[in-house]
């Protein structure tokens, strides 16, 4: 199963505010917690909305609309994610309770959200196997 853990955004996020060192050493070392039970599978951080682009789509079949951040509501941002596969939801939820404040002001919000496995989006066979085509792919582009 995997699990992403989504770090909402900050007002000190969205104005770069970088973090200290003390809390840099803190992710660092959860990190290699994570590496070391083999669960990790990615973790970044985002630069701020002012340097985004949001897509829509208002209308079906219509051209997307594309709008230049930065955007107003930073609790609706996202400042970085840590992707891990583990056995269970509780032990997801254990790895996210273990993560350190992830602004080291008080203001950190983790997201715990399952990720969708392929069986569960489709049941087409045929579409089952380009997917796996489209997997294998990629992971043969990474070791290239």
């Amino acid at each position: 199963m995997r699990f992403m853990m989504i770090v909402k955004a900050t007002t000190d996020s969205e104005a770069r505010v970088m973090p200290s060192q003390e809390l840099i050493d803190a992710m660092q070392k959860y990190n290699e917690e994570l590496v070391k039970a083999g669960v990790l599978l990615a973790a970044d951080g985002l630069m701020p909305s002012s340097s985004a682009i949001r897509i829509s789509y208002p209308e079906p079949g219509a051209k997307p609309k594309l709008v230049d951040g930065p955007f107003t509501e930073s609790k609706e941002l996202i400042a970085g994610y840590t992707l891990i596969e583990v056995k269970s939801r509780e032990e997801a939820v254990e790895w996210a309770l273990r993560m350190p404040d992830p602004h080291g002001s008080g203001q950190g919000e983790i997201e715990l959200r399952q990720v969708f496995e392929v069986e569960e989006l489709m049941d087409n066979p045929d579409t089952l196997a380009k997917e796996a085509t489209l997997r294998r792919q990629v992971e043969e582009q990474k070791k290239a």
